[in-house]
């Protein structure tokens, strides 16, 4: 769990509720995010074979569905640590994507001629309408570094020495580099290429409609990057749920026993009922909650509005105080608490622009 003790109890409690739930927010991001990628792949085709007009729509449920089948086989991987090569696979296809999406982006601009857009962003049609997009947008940034949540579980597969804690500040530091950097090149360059006509996801939305196969290759590589993703995202509260179900009722055969499972041709394995049930039930409720709300950008600055201020700022300022025993009302004590409020007003504006643009999107 990214939070410790340190904080007392109760606020341990708090903060593994908002870390579970948003993982398990994420996993439902993860299946909206695939299937408008497969959508996308038969739309790129479409329009390749028919023509840019043509009237090329598919629907997301069968591609959720799909997905979901596959996380189904794939959540039965015993844990965490069985996962290297499907973290390995999605590391690749992320950076073919982002080279894809950064690349396609400045081409644009260069075919044009001209950086297009304003510093004033998009108009909406009235300022209530722009507020709400501004308020959106702000919940999508909070959003940008989920990975951070499962940073210590990747610290207990790491070998030492050198010491866990060292190799991970280093993955860190060049992971937030190598982020940051495709975030604003993709946004950026996105950007300067459409201006106000920029999709909310470059690959997905077409922006771009040629070369077709490129696109297509893009997203194949956003729909593998994925299935290692949710993965990734779900082992960490399949452990703990699994764990405490086993603690709470260490006689009950259903939880705790394991069977010898052997197919011609394969190595046996060890299957438990209660986690194929669980984890078989954990993939269904996700792509569920995701075929009702399939709405990309909105769903992202949901979660990112929720979770940003308690997980990134508040929780961790909070045991910084505690480790370091900063004393109520010093200079360090007043900056850090004026910033956590001020992150909080972030995350409450980005929460209410998302839940209106659900809303507005479900009943619209």
């Amino acid at each position: 769990m990214l939070c410790g003790d340190v904080s007392g109890k109760t606020q341990t409690c708090l903060c593994g509720m908002f870390q579970y739930l948003y993982m398990y927010g994420i996993g439902i991001a993860y299946v909206i995010t695939t299937s408008t990628c497969m959508s996308a792949i038969r739309r790129s085709n479409c329009y390749h074979e028919k023509g840019h007009a043509a009237p090329c729509k598919h629907k997301d449920t069968p591609n959720m569905l799909m997905f979901g089948a596959v996380q189904i086989v794939a959540s039965q991987i015993p844990d965490f640590h069985s996962i290297k090569w499907l973290s390995v696979i999605a590391a690749v296809m992320s950076f073919a994507y982002s080279f894809t999406g950064f690349g396609l982006g400045f081409a644009e601009v260069i075919e044009n001629g001209m950086i297009k857009g304003s510093i004033a962003g998009a108009p909406a049609s009235t300022r209530a309408k722009k507020l709400w997009l501004a308020f959106q947008a702000l919940g999508d940034i909070a959003y940008s570094y989920p990975y951070a949540l499962v940073l210590l579980e990747i610290q207990d597969t790491l070998k030492s020495p050198p010491p866990e804690n060292k190799t991970m500040k280093k993955a860190s530091m060049i992971a937030m580099i190598l982020t940051t950097f495709f975030y604003l090149c993709c946004g950026c360059f996105g950007y300067a290429a459409f201006g106000n006509n920029t999709p909310g996801n470059l690959l997905t939305g077409f922006g771009f409609y040629e070369p077709y196969w490129l696109i297509d290759f893009a997203n194949a590589c956003v729909v593998l990057h994925l299935v290692g993703g949710y993965q990734l995202f779900s082992q960490p509260v399949f452990e703990f749920s699994e764990r405490w179900f086993s603690e709470k009722f260490p006689s009950n055969g259903f939880v705790n026993k394991f069977y010898n499972f052997k197919l011609p041709l394969l190595p046996s394995f060890h299957i438990n009922l209660f986690r194929i049930c669980f984890r078989t039930a954990y993939v269904v409720s996700t792509t569920a909650v995701a075929a009702v709300f399939p709405y990309f950008n909105q769903v992202l600055g949901l979660l990112g509005a929720l979770n940003f201020w308690p997980l990134a700022i508040y929780f961790p300022v909070e045991m910084y105080f505690v480790q370091n025993k900063i004393e109520a009302w010093t200079r360090k004590w007043i900056v850090l608490r004026t910033f956590s409020l001020a992150c909080l007003l972030v995350s409450i504006v980005g929460l209410i622009g998302s839940i209106e643009g659900i809303i507005s999107a479900k009943f619209g």
